[in-house]
This record gives structure tokens, sequence and C-alpha cells, in this order.
């Protein structure tokens, strides 16, 4: 597996990587963990988590199974902005919290203790802002939020940072217009960008990315097959989804082509020389290893022509 530095930063990341938002059913903790088990062995050392991924579950089920691994073969980057707080009378299958959100010093601070608690890990590589945007919080939260995560939420970032605690920090976010908004105000090690930069959806657009390339802003850009659609035809819950009618023109053009729509949406956001990994989040094993196994098949040039002209700008 091929590695790409992230930025300016000490680490690199392997070029395909491994997000765990799926990881959230306590009753299929072994299925996720087949999954991590089938992302290690096909040379995945990049692993992505955060505290509201099955509100603390992720965390658990992730460091449970980087504990047993050598520290230094490889990186790990969860997220701030979500505190998890206990609450009483959840089922059984289900974890016992529920979410605030806090971009403040203090609440950056206490996220990355909590996280280490969950994780059950001593360090974090990458600390990442998480879905600090509108679409998740709403006009009035997110400019509430917006400017402690500014004045507060970065100054922590940065002291951890300089004692050692993470080796950088970013966001990740669903948003352009939030990257755009923190991008022009601060220096970020890295973005994390999902479902915005994909084989059928390019609404990143020039703007962000021209700033990615003139501030060497690496992108990690998960989301690459959108929600699923990329990997499922017709099926009647994306009816109703917008981006449907892109997916099943860039469908025709792959069995058109005879090439593999999955190899194709995962090789897409890699081409881009600020991006320098791109996300996995199935937990089916055999689709992971399947795509990983896939990353290299050869897609013409006027192949890539074609669904350029069927994607969403």
């Amino acid at each position: 597996m091929e590695y790409r530095q992230l930025g300016a930063l000490p680490i690199s990341l392997t070029r395909v990587g491994y997000g765990t938002a799926r990881i959230r059913d306590p009753l299929r903790v072994p299925d996720y963990n087949s999954a991590l088990e089938a992302a290690w062995g096909s040379d995945i050392r990049y692993f992505d988590t955060a505290p509201g991924y099955g509100v603390g579950l992720s965390e658990r089920c992730v460091g449970d199974f980087l504990r047993r691994k050598d520290r230094q073969s490889y990186v790990l980057s969860t997220k701030i902005g979500k505190i998890l707080k206990p609450v009483q009378g959840c089922p059984p299958d289900v974890m016992p919290f529920e979410i605030s959100y806090d971009y403040s010093y203090d609440g950056v601070m206490r996220s990355f203790e909590f996280s280490l608690a969950r994780l059950g890990l001593s360090s974090i590589d990458l600390l990442l802002a998480d879905d600090i945007e509108v679409s998740t919080l709403g006009i009035a939260e997110y400019r509430r939020h917006l400017p402690r995560f500014l004045e507060g939420g970065i100054r922590a970032l940065e002291e951890l940072k300089a004692n050692g605690n993470i080796t950088g920090f970013g966001i990740g976010v669903n948003d352009v217009g939030v990257c755009l908004d923190i991008m022009h105000r601060v220096k970020l090690d890295c973005v994390m960008l999902s479902g915005k930069y994909t084989l059928i959806d390019r609404t990143a657009g020039t703007r962000l990315l021209d700033i990615c390339e003139r501030t060497s802003t690496p992108l990690i850009i998960g989301g690459i097959f959108n929600g699923g659609t990329l990997l499922e035809q017709n099926l009647p819950d994306h009816e109703q989804d917008p981006i449907a009618p892109y997916a099943k023109l860039a469908q025709g053009i792959a069995q058109e082509e005879k090439i593999s729509l999955e190899s194709a949406a995962l090789q897409f956001p890699l081409q881009n020389a600020s991006v320098v990994s791109a996300i996995l989040g199935t937990t089916s094993s055999e689709r992971l290893r399947r795509i990983v196994a896939s990353m290299n098949d050869p897609i013409p040039d006027h192949a890539w022509s074609r669904f350029n002209s069927v994607a969403l700008n």
C-alpha cells in the first residue's frame, strides 16, 4: 500500500484509510472486529474514528483493536466537538450516552482526555473538529459555536500539538462552506471532507481545491461512495436522494466501459495532488478486500472524461 505524507506533518497516511462511522451497534462488535482485521490485512494503516460514531462504541472497538498493534505502525485520528454525557434508561443494546456540542477550549481538552480513555491508548495522531457546520448544528448554533472554536478550540489544539500530545489538527466535515470559513482565518494541518469530492459529486469545487493547493493543506476524502449510492442500483430508499440520478449515469458508464464502479470511485479523489488518503467505511470484510484489491485497476482516460461530464458540480 502506498503512503503519502500528510502535508508538513512528520506522518504519512496509507492512500486508503478505514473510517469507522458505521460502528454503531454493540451487538455487531464481532462483525466490526472482522472488518478492522480485513482493513489491516489489506495493508491499511490509517484509521479514523470519533466520539459520535456509535456514541463511544467506535472509539472503544478501534482502541481495543489497535492496542494489540505496534503504536508506530499506524496513524489514528479522532474528533472533538461532541461530548458524551451519561443518560439513564437506555436499552442494553444502546450505548448509554447523549451528545452535546462543545468546540471551546475546555471542550476540546475534555474531549481529548475522554477519547484517550475510551480508546485505551496513550496517544492520538490527529484531532479533527467534527461536524462544525450548518447542516449539523443549524444556522443559529453554527454562529454560536464557530467563534468559540476559532477563539478557544483552535488555541487548545495548538497547545496539544505544541506539547506533543497530538501531531496535527484539522476539521472533519461534510460541508464546503465551513472549510472556507475556517481556512480563511486559521492554518489547518489537514481537512477531512466527506461526500463532496467524489466520482459523482464535485461540489467541493475549485474554491476549496484552490485554497488547499495555495496553502499546502492536504485533504482526506470520506464518503467516496456517497452513502452507498455508488455501490447499489435502484434501491427504493435512494430514489429521493438528489445524487441518485448522477449515480445511475455513472453506473451506466461503468457498465458500458466494463470497469469497476467501486474502483473508479476509490481512484477518483486520489488523482488530485492535494488528496492524501481516501476513506473506506464498509463493515463488510468481503467488500472491503474487494475494493482495496481493485484500486489499481486500469481506467481509460476517456472513461474519466465521461464521468466528469455527468458529475454534480
